[in-house]
């Protein structure tokens, strides 16, 4: 399993936007200064990136389940163990308290919670689950994160912040689309 690395991961997405393979090669020779293990994991999220491909060019099989880790009774318990390390009350990075769960996918936990600082509000918070640090986890979290934060419309929830939890986990806020549970 990989860490989770801040810095990896700002390196990576900042290579994303260079078009040339070479110029991509040289920005991240310079931005890693020769700090192998840096590199590496810059790497790993290239690759991750690379073999995740886009999820809309591939062929859906319908007999297929969306989620196979989610078909077996064994394995789906195997999963929910992986980890729900926050619990309501916790508080993350010392500004979004987490009030209770609402919902919860293969690689994420999402979390009503209240933004303490620097306002006060309420939002959803998506941790990636405890556990699953693997650099294409890692690079599929990444994406959909940075994905969301690129959208611009009255439907979709924009993401308000993102960081890594005190345990390295990464996380994102989003507005909180609905208020029922309130």
């Amino acid at each position: 399993m990989v860490a989770w690395n801040p810095r990896a991961n700002e390196i990576f997405l900042d290579a994303l936007e260079i078009p040339a393979p070479d110029d991509r090669r040289l920005f991240m020779d310079r931005a890693c200064e020769g700090d192998h293990v840096l590199r590496g994991a810059v790497e790993a999220l290239f690759k991750a990136h690379t073999d995740a491909g886009n999820i809309l060019d591939q062929p859906r099989d319908l007999a297929r389940p969306l989620r196979p880790w989610l078909a077996t009774e064994a394995v789906c318990q195997s999963t929910v163990s992986v980890g729900l390390a926050e619990k309501a009350g916790s508080v993350i990075v010392g500004r979004y308290k987490l009030l209770q769960q609402i919902g919860e996918g293969g690689m994420g936990v999402v979390w009503m919670a209240e933004q303490q600082q620097p306002v006060r509000r309420m939002v959803a918070l998506k941790v990636i689950r405890d556990g699953l640090g693997s650099a294409e986890i890692l690079a599929r979290f990444e994406a959909e994160r940075q994905a969301l934060a690129l959208m611009d419309h009255p439907s979709i929830a924009r993401v308000l912040d993102a960081g890594t939890t005190n345990a390295n986990r990464p996380f994102f806020v989003m507005e909180l689309v609905f208020q029922s549970l309130l």
